[in-house]
């Protein structure tokens, strides 16, 4: 499973959306995310891919490709 994979699989579970219908542009106002879904998004995705996210970077965070790109820059 690649990172993008992984990342729908998390979002889709974290966030009750179906993962078919998460797409690279997805953004999380499309799928209803408040702010306490993100938190637990970010907790969840910081857990898979052992790293942590800043608030800074949750802030420039829109949509799944965003989450993609960040993490694959970091692991």
């Amino acid at each position: 499973m690649n990172v993008e994979e992984k990342v729908k699989a998390i979002v889709s579970e974290q966030l009750e959306v179906a993962v078919d219908s998460l797409t690279i542009e997805t953004t999380f106002e499309e799928i209803d995310a408040d702010s306490l879904d993100i938190v637990e998004l970010v907790m969840a995705l910081e857990e898979e891919f052992d790293l942590e996210i800043s608030d800074q970077e949750i802030e420039e965070i829109k949509t799944i490709g965003d989450i993609v790109s960040f993490i694959e820059s970091k692991v």
